[in-house]
């Protein structure tokens, strides 16, 4: 395992939850750092990311491997050592499953998946460099109770109570259920990826209990959030189980509540480079627990640690112990 300490000289380059007002900040850093040679991505598709802070992938797995991922789905769910683990939370008001985090550790099914070419690679191409897992979690979002995601951007948590210094991580979204218009499916302002909200209020202890199943700390006020829209617009992704969207760390994204009989559930991957590591929090008082943001730096492919003792398949599909 690889662990960076504190660098008390790194500089805050998106200072966020210090000051008593919101801000609207300039991006600093690149948006794509490889190119069309590096990777599966072709050069049109490169530039659009570079624009959007998004790119899509209308059937990145076969309907048989859909299928082989929604059964190992069911049976997370439904095992009593996961719903027990800490990685695992639970939607407010029930004990319906919404996340499971590190899955990619729980499940050597979802392990090859973070391995798979065609995820790691878009995910190495982007960024230029090799890359590690900084999360990896299912989002279970059922129907009738399926709770919203409110907007946000990922790197103003990472950056903030994970000690990510800069925005050169991406993430993957893999539906394993149809994405319709009307059963909470991502929504993202696209091009909003170049500007970085500075949200208010102090990061409480242990903000991420509350914050796994709603934050509040660390979401942008309204005000920011209409500048956005009105600037960005506001793009819905449907699409079949199998499709895939990858995102800029920087994109603010939510999603909404699910009251239709349709479930949605997805997969969702962090790589970040090797080359922007976590150092100590910015905005927190320490650093949230590693299935949440890893605090192991090895990249993908290269004996990363996936499969875990605590729920691991056996080879009869029960998780053993």
């Amino acid at each position: 395992m690889s662990i960076i300490e504190s660098h008390p000289t790194i500089d805050d380059a998106y200072p966020t939850r210090k000051a008593s007002e919101a801000a609207l900040l300039y991006r600093q850093d690149p948006v794509v750092y490889g190119g069309p040679g590096d990777g599966p991505v072709d050069a049109a598709t490169l530039d659009s990311f570079e624009a959007n802070g998004f790119l899509g992938v209308d059937q990145l797995l076969a309907p048989e491997e859909v299928e082989d991922y929604r059964a190992e789905l069911r049976r997370l769910s439904a095992d009593p050592r996961v719903l027990a683990d800490e990685r695992t939370v639970t939607e407010r008001g029930s004990d319906e499953v919404r996340s499971i985090f590190e899955i990619h550790k729980i499940s050597e099914l979802f392990a090859g998946l973070v391995r798979d070419p065609r995820v790691v690679g878009r995910a190495r191409q982007i960024l230029g460099s090799e890359v590690y897992v900084h999360q990896s979690r299912v989002n279970y979002k059922p129907g009738f109770t399926g709770k919203d995601f409110y907007w946000h951007s990922d790197f103003e948590t990472w950056h903030a109570e994970d000690g990510m210094p800069r925005m050169r991580a991406v993430s993957i979204s893999i539906a394993l259920t149809e994405n319709f218009v009307h059963n909470g499916g991502l929504m993202i302002m696209p091009g909003s990826h170049k500007t970085f909200v500075a949200c208010v209020g102090e990061t409480p202890d242990d903000h991420y209990k509350e914050s796994l199943r709603g934050q509040e700390i660390g979401t942008p006020d309204p005000n920011s959030l209409s500048i956005l829209a009105e600037k960005h617009g506001i793009e819905l992704f449907t699409g079949a189980a199998g499709s895939a969207t990858m995102f800029d760390c920087n994109c603010m994204h939510g999603s909404n509540g699910n009251i239709t009989p349709f479930p949605r559930s997805n997969v969702f991957i962090v790589f970040n480079s090797v080359e922007n590591t976590c150092v100590e929090p910015f905005s927190a008082p320490a650093p949230r627990p590693e299935f949440i943001g890893a605090r192991d730096f090895t990249p993908v492919g290269a004996g990363a640690a996936t499969g875990d003792e605590r729920a691991r398949p056996s080879s009869n599909g029960v998780a053993g112990g």
